[in-house]
């Protein structure tokens, strides 16, 4: 009998304002607005100018604004 294993789903990240950007399809300028107005802060991690955003997270987060 062979243990199955289900498939774990890779975490897609992103990284910085210009993530933040991509994921949202806006400006850099709109993203630091995004991450300043505290909306997906739970999705943002960030140690001193390193900037992760968990990417499904965010965009769950921003949908129920």
């Amino acid at each position: 009998n062979a243990a199955r294993v289900a498939p774990v789903a890779e975490k897609r990240q992103a990284y910085g304002i210009a993530g933040i950007a991509s994921i949202f399809g806006c400006s850099h300028r709109t993203a630091g607005r995004i991450k300043k107005s505290g909306v997906i802060d739970g999705a943002i991690s960030q140690h001193g100018r390193t900037i992760v955003v968990d990417v499904d997270k965010a965009l769950y987060l921003y949908s129920i604004k």
